[in-house]
């Protein structure tokens, strides 16, 4: 049923009736019955109703309720409905960075691959990234279903430790894929830090202040 506006002219207390004159003018009756409020009606209070029949088919509003109260669940419907397109607006934004990062992270395998190449880096470097990153992918894959099925969770340290050995392309991977550790800000935050501490090893071996020892080590 169409909702129609309109107020409270006539009010029959002890007989329980009344009339709402509509916006157009007419006046429709209504029972308290249809009066959808914890109280009486009060004459030329602004109410929300829709036309029926009563059981000879004369007209009658029904579902009558008070107009501030119907604008006061309205705001708060819409009020809802903000939040939730809000937090999908922001958590598509943050998936479709975090997957142009997964994209980065890759072509960072590519540029380990080149360096190796350019003999500017070992090979079994690139390898190690490659296995870590394999590793740390399939610890986040573990940790995921026992917070799923109630079992012994990986401590958010260890998937901290194995990302600045050099597996945070498989936790970038596996926080955007799994959808994984993707939530929490103070866990993103230390993740990218080990991104930073990783990458600063990396130079350092890069820039020759390692290089030699590592190589030789492997």
């Amino acid at each position: 049923m169409n909702k129609q506006q309109g107020t409270v002219k006539k009010w029959q207390d002890d007989k329980g009736f009344g009339f709402i004159e509509t916006e157009a003018g007419d006046s429709i009756f209504f029972h308290v019955s249809e009066f959808r409020a914890q109280r009486r009606p009060n004459v030329g209070e602004a109410v929300v109703f829709s036309i029926g029949q009563d059981e000879q088919g004369r007209r009658q509003a029904k579902e009558v309720q008070e107009l501030g109260f119907v604008q006061q669940k309205m705001a708060q419907k819409n009020q809802q409905i903000r939040q939730r397109n809000q937090k999908r607006n922001h958590q598509a934004e943050f998936e479709a960075g975090q997957k142009k990062r997964s994209f980065l992270g890759i072509a960072f395998y590519g540029v380990l691959a080149l360096l190796a190449a350019t003999d500017k880096l070992s090979w079994l470097v690139v390898g190690w990234y490659v296995v870590l990153g394999v590793i740390t992918y399939g610890m986040y894959a573990k940790d995921k279903a026992a917070a799923q099925s109630g079992d012994w969770r990986t401590p958010e340290s260890t998937l901290h430790v194995l990302s600045a050995l050099g597996g945070w392309v498989g936790a970038l991977l596996a926080q955007t894929y799994l959808r994984h550790k993707s939530q929490k800000p103070e866990f993103r935050v230390t993740y990218y830090l080990t991104v930073v501490i990783n990458m600063a090893g990396l130079l350092f071996l890069l820039a020759g202040g390692g290089l030699e020892a590592l190589t030789e080590f492997f």
